[in-house]
């Protein structure tokens, strides 16, 4: 269902069609719960929710941390010199 939002007046209202006010059984005078979508607009990309929840990027998530500050960038971590099949011979023949 769509429903547009008008100024009528000082007052915002949302018009909604005869044909969904009769399909889901709404008189007027009653009060509705609606929960909004935000649009993305064309400059912005999609967002992705699962279960509610927004999808970030990598790309999003470090801008963000860069964004707060030092205080909430991870400490490095120093896992040691490469072992096994870590290591990388650019000079291998295989």
């Amino acid at each position: 269902m769509r429903a547009r939002l008008e100024r009528k007046g000082d007052d915002l209202v949302l018009a909604v069609s005869e044909d969904d006010v009769r399909e889901l059984g709404l008189v007027v005078g009653q009060d509705v719960e609606i929960h909004p979508v935000r649009v993305a607009s064309a400059s912005e990309p999609a967002r992705r929710f699962v279960n509610g929840f927004p999808i970030y990027t990598m790309a999003e998530m470090a801008a963000e941390m860069r964004r707060l500050g030092p205080d909430f960038e991870p400490p490095t971590v120093d896992w040691g010199p490469d072992v096994g099949s870590e290591i990388i011979d650019d000079d291998d023949s295989r």
